[in-house]
């Protein structure tokens, strides 16, 4: 895929992330630049502990970065407010929903929170786009389901529906396919990589599905020990880049099949 005259939806400038306590820092990485192009998958992958969920978290806005530049849509991330950011990025996070009692279409229309006044009336439009937004991800059959009768497999769709609700320019997931089957793991990336080419967002999402994001991802951001790289999978296949993932002593990665083996 050919990015060069895309849009860059967003983009970070020698940022550094990790935790301050008691005026200590904490770096989990550092000199991570990257840029996110319209119309793209990407895949956030690494070892555990490598910092994944703190990068998400930092590029959200959720924590604070340590140093360094986040910009989406060529502005400063720290110069948004909340309804501003609400309107431009969509999250969906690993941690269970508090809201199991609302039927789907209730939980998809919370998607539409920061367009609605302040007593939450839907509007015409507004109505339109989460309908719009059941049927891209294939749940109209559940949309009057309370969420607690859902299986993990159809609430991550659910959860997915409501980020298309916010019609932002940027959807970021952390870790959509915990907890599912190998098959539900296959099928929500590929409905990521449907939605992409359908709608034209841009959507991260981080994943220890590192074979199948290779197969489905425009580009993948590795994260190792000293360095954060993104590139499209054949070209960090050609570098060698998912050699450094994980100690050599159990698994490597094979370059024919674009896997990993097992010794």
């Amino acid at each position: 895929m050919n990015t060069n005259n895309k849009h860059i939806i967003l983009k970070t400038k020698n940022l550094t992330i990790g935790y301050s306590a008691k005026k200590v820092q904490t770096v989990v990485a550092s000199n991570i630049n990257i840029e996110l192009h319209k119309g793209e998958l990407i895949g956030l992958v690494g070892a555990n502990g490598i910092g994944k969920s703190t990068l998400l978290r930092t590029l959200t806005n959720v924590q604070s970065s340590l140093s360094g530049e986040i910009f989406i849509n060529s502005k400063f991330l720290s110069q948004f407010n909340n309804i501003e950011l609400a309107k431009t990025l969509s999250l969906v996070l690993t941690e269970q929903i508090t809201s199991k009692n609302l039927s789907v279409f209730e939980l998809v229309a919370l998607g539409r929170q920061p367009y609605t006044n302040w007593i939450g009336n839907l509007s015409k439009n507004d109505i339109e786009i989460i309908i719009q937004s059941i049927k891209q991800t294939n749940i109209e059959g559940l949309k009057n389901k309370k969420c607690f009768e859902l299986s993990d497999g159809q609430l991550q769709k659910v959860m997915i529906a409501r980020a298309l609700a916010q019609d932002t320019d940027l959807i970021i997931l952390d870790e959509p396919t915990t907890h599912l089957d190998m098959y539900h793991k296959a099928y929500i990336l590929k409905l990521l990589q449907k939605l992409v080419k359908d709608t034209n967002k841009t959507i991260l999402f981080s994943s220890h599905e590192i074979d199948l994001a290779i197969q489905l991802c425009d580009k993948l951001i590795v994260m190792v020990k000293d360095s954060t790289v993104i590139d499209t999978p054949k070209n960090h296949i050609k570098q060698g880049t998912f050699n450094l993932l994980f100690p050599k002593d159990l698994i490597v990665f094979d370059e024919n099949s674009a896997a990993f083996k097992i010794k």
